[in-house]
């Protein structure tokens, strides 16, 4: 939806597919994971990352406000929130609000979207080799399928976490250094930024982030309602 919709706007399509991939899966990781293929300026980079952190931070604020016109039971809440909000922590802030058993309900639907992170960078990057292969003359010229060596660490990572060798107390300096990491990887990519580009990119691409948004608490609200409960 959110790729189309930026077609349907004019924005770039590598800034829409940006846009669309920190909306579906886990926010500004999700972008700078995806644009290991996408091949996107920083200037994109930064624009997809500003999009889900400010309807991600709306959906934190805004989810435990409805969840009582919406008359929601907990369980039905945290997996709305986990299911649609964009950051890990944005769904941790949110839920939690709804009581212990909505948080943990909406950690574990958002972690299942994030699981998705790995096949969807994988297909992206397949379907950018099919397409440079396609528009490329003669047959013997093929473009070979990206490596996304993030998501391979990603996967690896994640099954030596499910052997559980990982000590808590050093599990917990672990993620704090993982939260160090990413800061400075997005603080040098803010250096790389130019703000006047940012600028000329005008107003679409966030009206493509805040459809993307509507679209996905619409759609995972009616999922619930109408699956779940």
């Amino acid at each position: 939806f959110t790729v189309w919709l930026g077609r349907r706007l004019g924005v770039d399509r590598k800034l829409a597919v940006l846009i669309a991939a920190g909306t579906s899966i886990c926010g500004a990781s999700a972008v700078v994971a995806t644009n290991t293929v996408t091949r996107a300026s920083d200037e994109d980079v930064a624009y997809g990352v500003a999009c889900v952190t400010v309807f991600g931070s709306a959906s934190m604020l805004l989810y435990p406000a409805l969840e009582g016109l919406l008359q929601l039971t907990p369980h039905a809440f945290g997996l709305w929130a986990g299911a649609s909000i964009h950051e890990i922590a944005q769904v941790v802030a949110a839920a939690f609000q709804n009581g212990v058993d909505s948080g943990n309900f909406g950690t574990i639907a958002k972690l299942s979207r994030v699981m998705l992170l790995a096949p969807l960078i994988l297909a992206l990057g397949c379907v950018s080799a099919g397409t440079s292969q396609a528009d490329r003359a003669g047959p013997s010229k093929r473009q070979s399928v990206p490596v996304p060596w993030f998501v391979l660490g990603f996967v690896a990572m994640m099954l030596f976490n499910s052997l559980d060798l990982i000590p808590q107390l050093e599990k917990a300096w672990l993620i704090q250094t993982t939260t160090f990491l990413l800061t400075i990887a997005l603080a040098a990519m803010g250096l790389e930024t130019d703000v006047s580009k940012l600028r000329a990119k005008g107003w679409k691409p966030l009206f493509v982030g805040a459809g993307a948004w509507l679209f996905i608490s619409a759609f995972s609200l009616a999922l619930v309602e109408l699956v779940y409960t």
